[in-house]
């Protein structure tokens, strides 16, 4: 798998407003915000896809969304509602080849999430 900006994000090569950190996984500010907090949240294990995990990938798929519970709570989120969201490939809107939970809260979310770009066929 070649290297992305998430890889670079995680040895520290470009900064990120990081906002949680431990061995499995990295939450940051996403730079392009759909909604007034959106982080995302990365394996720090490079996996391209939804379609590349494996079933050893379980714990660490599940991480990331206990992840975002714990950030939400810290947050102040968490009973208000919040939206997790895992895209899979660029039809889905997947930009970068290493999979990432965004985290998305801060005001009413509708449904469903797409633009009108998106909604053409």
């Amino acid at each position: 798998m070649s290297e992305t900006i998430f890889n670079k994000i995680i040895n520290r090569e470009i900064p990120a407003d990081i906002v949680y950190e431990d061995d499995l996984s990295l939450a940051f500010r996403d730079i392009n915000p759909q909604a007034p907090v959106h982080l995302l949240i990365i394996p720090k294990r490079a996996i391209a896809t939804i379609n590349d995990l494996e079933a050893g990938d379980r714990e660490l798929v599940g991480h990331l969304y206990l992840v975002a519970a714990k950030l939400a709570k810290e947050m102040g989120f968490d009973d208000a509602g919040y939206r997790t969201v895992m895209n899979c490939g660029e039809s889905a809107g997947q930009t970068v080849f290493h999979i990432h939970l965004h985290l998305l809260a801060g005001k009413p979310l509708g449904w469903p999430p797409y633009t009108d770009r998106m909604k053409q066929a």
